[in-house]
């Protein structure tokens, strides 16, 4: 079996076997793909306040549908965000915030 942090590695919600959450996770992982287009869009156009803004949204719906690993992830790049960090800094954030969103599962 892989190692956690490898990008073969399925990321499934705390909220996996709770029959009352299935929908609703299932909703959120099926709109990733969306977020990830939003994410790369804003970093290629330089967007950053709006990339901001997609940070704090996912850092407060990771932990909501019970993904803690894009809330961590999506906090520190927000925080980078505000904090001015250098462009390579955020490129790589926003890359591993990326390669976790395409490994979650419901």
């Amino acid at each position: 079996m892989p190692a956690p942090n490898t990008p073969s590695h399925p990321v499934r919600s705390e909220f996996a076997d709770d029959p009352d959450m299935a929908d609703l996770v299932e909703m959120f992982v099926s709109e990733m793909p969306d977020r990830i287009g939003a994410l790369e869009t804003c970093l290629r156009e330089q967007r950053l306040g709006d990339l901001q803004t997609l940070a704090h949204q996912l850092k407060g719906a990771g932990a909501g549908y019970g993904f803690e690993p894009v809330s961590l992830i999506a906090g520190r790049l927000e925080a980078s965000l505000k904090t001015n960090a250098e462009l390579d800094a955020i490129n790589a954030e926003v890359n591993e915030l990326i390669d976790i969103c395409r490994r979650l599962t419901p």
